[in-house]
């Protein structure tokens, strides 16, 4: 059964971080149930010291997922 409070719990985490690191820049922050995964896409697009800058901020594992349609994204296996 998926714990959805600990992943709002996540999510909410996760859109903190990211609002302090790289400000509003958000474009989507879902739970993706087939990857088992919380999926961020960023509105702005991340050169390679910002994207692991980024990901040493977040309170759990992050992996750098490519480009998206908007900027970037990032991948949490929870």
């Amino acid at each position: 059964m998926t714990d959805f409070d600990s992943i709002w719990r996540t999510q909410d985490e996760i859109r903190t971080v990211v609002n302090a690191v790289q400000g509003e820049c958000l474009w989507n922050l879902a739970y993706d149930e087939r990857r088992m995964a919380i999926v961020l896409e960023l509105t702005v697009s991340l050169e390679e010291e910002a994207i692991s800058d980024l990901c040493c901020q977040f309170p759990i594992p992050a992996d750098y997922d490519g480009e998206g349609s908007k900027g970037s994204k990032f991948v949490f296996y929870i």
